[in-house]
């Protein structure tokens, strides 16, 4: 059995209609399994504020999932809150994880300067905000899987703070 419990929530009017497959919810579940975690939790629903929110909500309260993972949603257009819908529900951000994403992504395009993803807790729920592109996704993962595990230690409380 996995350490971690991971949801993934894909953020996409098309593919919660059916018309595109979901590669960057698939390259979440690829990286996590490396890294002894487990997704218990998979949805692909639409761009919509309300039902982004309370996904998260019962992800994270009624789940009680270790990890969230959402793709899509992060960029300009009108339809893109998943941000918003993740401010909504979290008690606490951890900016400096959304910003190794940015810089790390920023080396690579200059457009990562564009993205609002948001990273932050809710009780003992960490939730991450991906891009919608798979290759988005695997460069930001790539950031964040080394210290995922030792910040879920710390939020709930099973590591002590460094010395």
């Amino acid at each position: 059995m996995a350490r971690w419990n991971v949801g993934i929530l894909t953020s996409s009017d098309k593919g919660a209609r059916g018309e595109r497959e979901d590669l960057s919810g698939q390259v979440i579940r690829e990286m996590v399994l490396d890294v002894d975690m487990e997704v218990t939790e998979y949805v692909v629903i639409p761009d919509e504020f309300t039902l982004l929110r309370d996904t998260l909500l019962s992800f994270c309260d009624e789940k009680r999932l270790d990890l969230v993972v959402t793709t899509g949603g992060t960029g300009l257009a009108k339809r893109d809150v998943t941000p918003e819908a993740t401010l909504a529900v979290i008690e606490r951000e951890v900016p400096g994880m959304a910003e190794a994403m940015r810089a790390a992504s920023l080396a690579k395009t200059k457009f990562a300067m564009l993205s609002r993803a948001v990273v932050g807790t809710r009780g003992n729920t960490l939730i991450v905000n991906l891009p919608g592109s798979p290759k988005g996704v695997r460069e930001c993962l790539e950031v964040l899987l080394p210290v995922i595990p030792h910040a879920l230690e710390i939020l709930q409380g099973t590591q002590g703070e460094h010395k």
